[in-house]
């Protein structure tokens, strides 16, 4: 800023600093002037009464009292101190305009924000006359920028807190925003799941499912909810429940999807034993420029640089004409404009103009201008002055803040999960209507303070539950955790609650309550069907085993026969020597050791057999499983035999104990066996073959039974095991069901495939003994 001022109208100098300082008085800001050394010669009227500044100050009427360059410093907050001291000393050395916001305190000891903008006023030659300033107020600015940040903060605490997964997509189904539990839960970037890339999440044999509901409700708009496994980061896949709902607009239109995916594993693992915001990111606000004119009904006097740089006009093209800047108002904007103008003129008053302005690039702009009308002393209209301040940035940061506080409110609104307010006193404070539901209460007991969370929570669950409370005192929240809730009825309900305070160390807090009583419900059915399932399975092996072992009655006669006709025969032995003449007492010895021998082994036969047919509990046993395949080929020795049939053994040696019940795993051998010799009937008897075979697996040992019989045609493959299914002429066809049943309840794989060149092998795998693998 220059001055055409010489040496010989140095009278015209101190004319032009007075009709300056009677502007500045005019001018709806707060203003000052400073020496070149930098002490304050001036402030204005409204600076003045904000400092509290006696009526009779010299600083009002611009007489220079010898102040210090820096006597102001101590109206600042003591933590500007430095940093204004530093900035206003670097200003004085330089010569050059500076800009920097501060607190000031006022006449009664408070403090607001300013934004204060310097300028150097020089003469012609370039000699320094004096700092001129300009102080503009932005402690509203301030104030909405630190509620936005504590808003933000918490709808992050609300979101990052819900004991789930939780999503947002756009009404097209593309993600726009996922929790951080979604991306811990799955170890993927956000960018990971645009374009369908969550479909990768999905086990492939649920993902047609899921995509279908996922997709027919984005075509029609209808929520839907879904059942389906999701893989987690180390690769695991969990059963999730999953439901998705649409937000509307006013006219019906969808405007986002919200969802949540809940982890029933646990429920779905055991049903299956008969079955098992928006991210919401802070937008930084930039501090506002403030720009002043001078202006009458037919043109603009004064433009200022910065009032150039908020309309877009270049300062370097002087001042446009008041045409030009009118043309920039808003069409929306204009006739409030104007008619505030001739109103203020009208009543000789001040008055504020709030517009938006359109730049020629299209950018459209929010602006607060101040207007004071002037008047001559004859009464007469002359211009207005005005200071105009780009609130753009303002308005966003308003606008942002009701939207997150609108997306909040919905989020309660929605109903999907419980959601209450509380504090630390034990309060329920507020609370939406599905936790209402939950515990029974109405909103006329929640507003006359009925409902108090620490007397929700029954006397066998307050010591954990006020672990929880003393971990979220310490942490600010608590990690989801199972407990109950006693209802209004008295009843107990289930839940899964998870929660947070809004600020640190602060009284207050949300929490997100899943009611569970459903999933437990299934849990304990689950439960109920599994054992009923393993009684019938058991009654039906009991059966099978009888009917097996019925089958081998002339096998088992036989078995016992031979030793009993041993015993005989070696009696009439042991006679004989008896009669003789002297008796051979020797000879009768050894007959009589061979009798006890063929008696026990007569003893083991019999034992075997009742040991198959008994009724008794299954039992976790280490079982020699060579051993247990040896007792059931001698038990089917002789029905080989009848049957023309070779039999041989490939037992690997060393093979670990496996861990099971030794009857249930000889009723599956004797199975597979019966079932090979009746295959081979009808072929020649020089190729009736069974081999039966062990060895090491990694994860067990491994049992084949081969034979040389017909085999089965490929389409009956994968019908052998079913319930009911038989190729034979008798039979239920039941025996291979009952036997895949058992091996895999010994946690084992039971399957079949071809025999090459012919007949059909049957091979089961059975786990370790965990002593024998340790």
């Amino acid at each position: 800023m220059t001055v055409d001022v010489d040496g010989k109208k140095a009278e015209e100098q101190s004319r032009f600093l007075a009709q300056l300082q009677a502007a500045l008085n005019v001018i709806p800001a707060y203003a000052w002037c400073a020496a070149p050394s930098g002490g304050l010669t001036f402030v204005n009227e409204r600076t003045a009464d904000y400092l509290g500044l006696p009526k009779d100050h010299p600083l009002r009427f611009g007489i220079d009292i010898g102040a210090q360059w820096d006597a102001h410093i101590p109206l600042l907050h003591p933590d500007d101190h430095e940093r204004s001291r530093e900035s206003w000393s670097t200003c004085l050395r330089t010569g050059e305009p500076a800009e920097e916001s501060f607190r000031v305190r006022n006449a009664q000891g408070g403090y607001r924000w300013f934004r204060s903008r310097v300028e150097p006023l020089r003469a012609s030659d370039g000699t320094l006359l004096q700092w001129v300033g300009v102080n503009v107020d932005i402690d509203d600015l301030k104030r909405a920028e630190q509620s936005l940040r504590e808003s933000e903060y918490k709808l992050r605490q609300l979101i990052e807190t819900v004991p789930g997964l939780i999503w947002s997509t756009a009404p097209d189904g593309e993600p726009t925003h996922l929790n951080q539990r979604i991306l811990d839960y799955s170890g993927m970037q956000f960018e990971d799941y645009s374009h369908g890339g969550w479909e990768a999440l999905v086990h492939r044999d649920d993902f047609p499912e899921t995509a279908s509901a996922f997709y027919h409700a984005i075509e029609t708009g209808t929520s839907y909810q879904v059942v389906h496994r999701l893989r987690r980061a180390d690769g695991e896949f969990r059963w999730h429940h999953v439901r998705g709902e649409p937000l509307r607009d006013r006219q019906g239109r969808i405007i986002q999807w919200y969802g949540l995916s809940v982890d029933v594993d646990e429920a779905k693992k055991a049903e299956d034993r008969l079955r098992r915001s928006e991210a919401y990111l802070a937008e930084a606000q930039r501090l506002s420029h403030t720009g002043s004119a001078v202006y009458t009904e037919t043109e603009v006097s004064y433009w200022s640089d910065e009032a150039a740089r908020i309309f877009g006009f270049d300062p370097l093209l002087g001042i446009p004409s008041r045409e030009a800047v009118w043309q920039r108002i808003h069409p929306d904007d204009l006739d409030r404009v104007n008619e505030n103008i001739e109103h203020g003129v009208r009543e000789k008053r001040s008055f504020v103009n709030e517009f938006r302005i359109m730049l020629p690039d299209g950018t459209v702009k929010h602006v607060e201008a101040t207007n004071y009308p002037v008047f001559a002393a004859s009464g007469e209209f002359l211009e207005i002055v005005a200071t105009g301040m780009d609130v753009t940035e303002r308005k966003r940061a308003e606008h942002a803040l009701r939207e997150r506080e609108a997306k909040i409110q919905r989020l309660v609104d929605s109903n999907i999960i419980g959601i209450f307010i509380w504090d630390f006193d034990g309060r329920i404070l507020e609370a939406n209507d599905e936790f209402l539901r939950m515990v029974g209460y109405d909103r006329e007991d929640l507003c006359l303070g009925r409902i108090r969370w620490a007397d929700l929570t029954p006397p066998d669950w307050r010591d954990r539950n006020n672990a929880r409370i003393e971990q979220q005192k310490g942490s600010g929240r608590f990690e989801p955790f199972e407990k109950e809730y006693t209802r209004k009825d008295g009843r107990r309900v289930p839940v899964l609650i998870g929660g947070a305070t809004f600020e640190e160390g602060g009284n207050e807090g949300v929490a997100y309550v899943l009611d569970l009583t459903a999933r437990k419900r299934a849990e304990a059915e689950a439960r109920e069907n599994e054992r009923r399932y393993r009684e019938v399975q058991l009654e039906l092996a009991h059966a099978n085993r009888v009917a097996t072992t019925g089958q081998l009655t002339a096998s088992i006669t036989h078995e016992v026969n031979q030793p009993i006709t041993a015993a005989v025969t070696y009696a009439l032995a042991a006679r004989r020597f008896l009669s003789a003449e002297p008796p051979n007492l020797r000879e009768v010895d050894d007959a009589l050791s061979l009798i006890v021998k063929e008696g026990n082994r007569a003893g083991e036969v019999v034992g075997r057999i009742r040991a198959l047919i008994k009724k008794a509990p299954a039992r976790k046993d280490a079982v020699e499983i060579n051993d247990a395949i040896l007792e059931v080929i001698a038990l089917t020795r002789a029905e080989a035999a009848n049957n023309g049939v070779s039999v041989r053994t490939q037992l690997a040696e060393g093979v670990p104990r496996v861990q099971g019940d030794r009857v249930q795993l000889q009723q599956v051998l004797l199975n597979l066996i019966i079932n090979a010799i009746e295959a081979m009937r009808d072929v020649g008897e020089d190729e009736r073959e069974l081999l039966v075979s062990t060895r090491n697996e990694p994860d067990g040992v491994s049992v084949e039974v081969r034979d040389s019989g017909p085999g089965f045609a490929p389409a009956d493959l994968d019908r052998v095991f079913e319930a009911f299914y038989t190729t034979k002429s008798s039979g239920l066809g039941l025996g291979l069901s009952i036997c895949r049943s058992i091996i895999e309840a010994h946690n084992g794989r039971l399957w079949a495939s071809p025999n090459a060149p012919r007949g059909a092998i049957f091979r089961f795998i059975t786990p370790a003994h965990p002593a024998a693998a340790s």
